[in-house]
């Protein structure tokens, strides 16, 4: 039996660091996301899938934060507030995704949330944002 499945080993991180997300598209996805104001009449399967589309891009959206955070001092008031969102972000991420629009919304706002924490550090070290 084959499967259809290809598993990457990347243990250095590299295709998170090297590979940069489509920004516009998953800004698109957001906007669209946040705009439904009551059942967008998509299937659970459907809306599943969306929640862990956008949870990947949280999580390499989160990657791109955490790089340009390290890059500040210890004690640098950017740095402390990544931090929280990046905790936020983990604790967030940890529940399995949904076939919801409540869901689908949490991590479309988790996206947002982390595109502007790493276009706030981009304003504090520009050299660290990788994320077009």
């Amino acid at each position: 039996m084959s499967s259809t499945h290809l598993v990457l080993h990347d243990p250095e991180g590299r295709l998170d660091a090297e590979v940069p997300l489509d920004r516009e598209l998953h800004k698109a996805l957001v906007k669209a996301v946040l705009g439904w104001t009551g059942s967008p009449g998509l299937p659970p399967g459907d809306l599943q899938q969306i929640a862990l589309l956008l949870a990947g891009a949280a999580r390499t959206v989160a990657a791109d934060v955490r790089r340009a955070a390290d890059l500040l001092p210890e004690d640098h008031a950017a740095r402390a507030l990544a931090d929280v969102v990046l905790e936020e972000a983990d604790r967030r991420l940890s529940a399995p995704a949904e076939g919801t629009v409540r869901c689908a919304q949490g991590r479309a706002r988790l996206v947002r949330a982390l595109y502007e924490r790493l276009d706030r550090l981009a304003s504090v070290a520009p050299q660290a944002v990788t994320a077009p």
